[in-house]
């Protein structure tokens, strides 16, 4: 086993520079177009002696019978593209003119490969014991030969399935729960099992001490397998170093051993590469940002969620990613703040205003975390502007007596009925805050009965309820409707109100994400703004 593996990247004068790295595998990621495969390309063309690129385009098609070559032959038409030693690879490559986008055809090669070099193994073994037979002597045992280690791989990938090689045909076996076994040709096999076959054939076949390149080694293969088949034959073939490229961040956030570059363009002549440092972030999340590029917003709800359809339409310039809850929206953005790596990127955190006082919403700015100007998401869909838009986009009426009759419905029957529960909740939200921002000392334990003490005189529950009783009785007594949907935390509200416009009521949200979603949707975005924090800028 190596101790040190080596690769070779380009610098800015697009020179090599010579890298070390103590485990046999490196991935290049990046977003399409942003010339990681021809960086792939580059890398093979340093050193074509040691280093053996699979393209991402490659054939899956062999016959039924494999035609037989002698090794010699098969090894260079696999690493060459022709029966003789060339390390110009100019017939693999078609002459230099598609180092990148050449379609590879040579399952047959690979498999014809493999093949006599296990027929060269099984001599060599035939050969050894003839001789030391003739001597009395014991010879070894059998060998493990490269169909061995093959089968090893498949088995530890697929292992319901088994592969074998007689009379040059690939046979596979499907093994049923119930003990029954069905056989078929290798060439009928899924594409998946043709790929997985190919590539392992690829990397068991490269002699001692090479670097494999594998473009977009996650095509075809199912996720359950994609990681398990490349730790296998790294594991097989730890003599080597495996260079993957991909935009597969899934891929590359699973693979967690490898050491990974990112690809962030390529100009025709330079690449402006990094290595992608460790972060507090979770990895798939921090090669998604840095893969987009854009300036980012951490929202709350989950893909699907209101919140995250409602800003990807209004934040179009930025990567909205879902965070969950709260605490997450609040993590995420701080963090992302103190990555190295993502200074160069704006990054905002929106989150819902539910009971918050201003000063806690003040605390929190200081990060770039930022409020609604209503109570939840769910109360943008029934701000005045966006009802009367509906009023006559969608529901077709000339007067606003439907408006009013909501407003109404908010006021007097849900939130003044609702008032009590609402201030208990209000009450409970602040106290949990101000608990969660007063430090306790860890070391010394009459100080901490002390601090103990000290928040029973400090947090005084009748005091803040009193507070919040005020604050809701001014709202009550104003009927003020968007004062009201700044505190009113309700979901189930805007589940109540589309039969005012002769909707059913669970359609009303999802008919303002379609309109929203349509090209003419300035208006209903232009009623949302008002309530979005003018701090996170849109252009």
């Amino acid at each position: 086993m190596h101790e040190n593996y080596e690769y070779k990247l380009p610098n800015k004068n697009n020179l090599p520079d010579t890298y070390k790295i103590n485990n046999n595998s490196l991935i290049i990621i990046g977003a399409n177009g942003s010339g990681k495969s021809k960086l792939g390309a580059w890398i093979e063309q340093k050193d074509m002696e040691n280093v053996h690129r699979v393209s991402a385009q490659r054939s899956l098609k062999f016959s039924e019978f494999i035609q037989l070559k002698s090794y010699e032959q098969a090894e260079n038409l696999l690493l060459y593209g022709e029966t003789k030693k060339d390390i110009s690879k100019k017939s693999r490559w078609n002459f230099g003119k598609n180092m990148t986008t050449q379609l590879l055809s040579d399952y047959e090669d690979v498999l014809a490969a493999l093949i006599a070099q296990k027929n060269n193994e099984n001599d060599a073994f035939i050969k050894d014991c003839r001789e030391k037979e003739a001597f009395n002597q014991s010879h070894n045992n059998v060998p493990v030969t490269i169909i061995d280690k093959l089968q090893n791989v498949w088995h530890n990938v697929f292992p319901q399935r088994d592969i074998s090689f007689d009379d040059a045909k690939v046979t596979a076996t499907l093994k049923k729960p119930d003990g029954i076994k069905f056989s078929y040709k290798g060439f009928e096999m899924s594409d998946g099992e043709r790929v997985g076959l190919y590539l392992i054939a690829q990397c068991l076949c490269v002699p001692e001490n090479k670097t494999i390149i594998i473009d977009e080694p996650e095509i075809h293969l199912h996720r359950s397998i994609m990681n398990k088949i490349w730790s296998e034959l790294e594991k097989e073939r730890q003599d080597c170093f495996f260079i993957y490229i991909t935009h597969d961040t899934q891929f590359a956030a699973n693979h967690k051993q490898a050491k990974k570059i990112w690809v962030k363009s390529y100009d025709g002549n330079n690449w402006d590469w990094a290595e992608v440092e460790e972060s507090n972030l979770p990895e798939q999340l921090l090669l998604d940002i840095l893969g987009n590029r854009k300036k980012v917003l951490f929202v709350e709800g989950d893909a699907n969620s209101y919140d995250t359809k409602l800003y990807r339409e209004i934040y179009k310039d930025y990567y909205v990613i879902p965070c969950g809850g709260c605490s997450t929206v609040i993590t995420q953005t701080k963090t992302m703040k103190n990555t190295p790596q993502l200074h160069e990127l704006e990054c905002y955190g929106l989150i819902d205003r539910d009971y918050r006082s201003e000063a806690e919403l003040i605390a929190y700015k200081a990060n770039n975390i930022f409020s609604l100007n209503v109570a939840e998401v769910e109360n943008l869909f029934l701000v005045e502007e966006l009802l009367k838009i509906v009023n006559i986009k969608i529901a077709a009426k000339q007067d606003e007596t439907s408006i009013e009759e909501i407003k109404k419905y908010i006021i007097e029957d849900r939130f003044s009925k609702e008032v009590h529960k609402q201030i208990l909740e209000a009450t409970v939200f602040e106290l949990k805050y101000q608990l969660s921002i007063i430090e306790i000392p860890k070391n010394d334990e009459n100080t901490i009965k002390q601090k103990l003490a000290d928040l029973q005189k400090d947090i005084d529950f009748d005091k803040i309820k009193s507070e919040q009783e005020k604050k809701f009785a001014a709202i009550i007594a104003n009927k003020n409707y968007q004062k009201i949907l700044s505190v009113f935390n309700r979901k189930d509200l805007i589940k109540s109100i589309g039969n005012y416009f002769g909707l059913k009521n669970t359609e009303y949200c999802d008919l303002i994400i379609r309109h929203l979603q349509n090209e003419n949707s300035q208006d209903i975005i232009n009623a949302i703004i008002p309530y979005l924090p003018t701090e996170i800028p849109r252009e």
